[in-house]
């Protein structure tokens, strides 16, 4: 398949507005799901403007002030995370014949920026010097070797039927079937790491409340407003690639391949924001016991399933 490649100007462009855009829907969403779930019905107009205001309250906030931080890295820590959510983005073809970055290792460019997704939020939670935003960051990098784990081997098992690493490949192998299909177990897997490492809903355990925010707990003014911005891009970007590498991406019959991409990537969001309000926070000792005693051997067992259907 020929894969059209945009100028790094373009390609830079079409990411960053769509992760603000995709940003904005991920904040929406959570809260139209909120007034829903708390019985107050479906509020289109407040879940659409609900997020303007927000940020206009924290922009006015006070931004706060611990003893002794690292005022560098506490600021270019959101920036980091908000960066690698972009990164892992231009991974993701847009259309059967466009891609920002085609990638022959698009898998493991993707893997990369998960596992430097860990270093940006130890560094948030580090920066401040301060208790709760210290053990919010260590609580996170000793879970996120779980989240790390399952994602390779759900991915690895994505690509076994294209035998390749590139996304373009993985999306053209799954005409007539798609991965979900094939590989039941893989898109459940990787909604458990999506919600990880974006510490959301259930796995919200580096930004929890039990910490009084954890990682946040310091944060303030247009400081949280961009950390929260972050963490809505990364959850997008989740949502992207599960779309792209369970659910055929741009596949699909009458419309263009970008709205294909849309809307299963909105379906995808759906899921992941509504477990955050309909599936309490899992206690971290539980999910590691069931992270190594359960989802792990389930990881193993779809890569053996994907293993077998590819051999002659």
């Amino acid at each position: 398949m020929q894969v059209a490649h945009a100028p790094w100007w373009l390609g830079a462009l079409v990411v960053v507005g769509t992760l603000a855009v995709g940003s904005y829907a991920v904040a929406a969403l959570h809260e139209l799901l909120a007034t829903a779930v708390a019985g107050g019905g479906v509020r289109v107009g407040e879940g659409v403007a609900a997020p303007w205001r927000r940020a206009a309250l924290l922009l006015r906030q006070e931004r706060t002030r611990t003893e002794a931080p690292d005022p560098i890295t506490w600021a270019l820590a959101p920036a980091l995370y908000g960066g690698l959510a972009a990164l892992a983005l231009t991974v993701v073809p847009l259309s059967s014949t466009f891609a920002v970055a085609d990638f022959r290792t698009g898998i493991v460019v993707w893997g990369a920026a998960e596992a430097l997704a860990i270093v940006a939020i130890f560094l948030h939670g580090w920066s401040p010097n301060s208790l709760f935003p210290l053990v919010g960051a260590y609580r996170f990098v000793a879970l996120a070797l779980s989240y790390e784990l399952l994602s390779m081997f759900v991915l690895i098992a994505a690509a076994l039927p294209a035998e390749s690493l590139q996304l373009t490949d993985i999306v053209a192998a799954q005409h007539g079937l798609w991965n979900v299909v094939r590989q039941p177990l893989g898109l459940p897997l990787f909604l458990v790491v999506s919600l990880g490492v974006t510490f959301w809903g259930p796995l919200d355990l580096a930004d929890s409340s039990d910490l009084a925010g954890g990682t946040s707990a310091e944060a303030s003014g247009g400081q949280r407003l961009s950390w929260q911005l972050a963490r809505c891009a990364m959850l997008f970007s989740f949502a992207a690639m599960g779309a792209t590498a369970f659910l055929g991406g741009p596949l699909g019959p009458w419309l263009p391949g970008p709205l294909w991409l849309l809307t299963k990537t909105v379906v995808v969001l759906v899921i992941l924001v509504g477990l955050g309000h309909v599936v309490g926070r899992v206690p971290p000792e539980r999910f590691v016991a069931v992270g190594w005693g359960l989802l792990l051997p389930l990881a193993f067992l779809d890569l053996l399933v994907a293993g077998l259907e590819a051999l002659p």
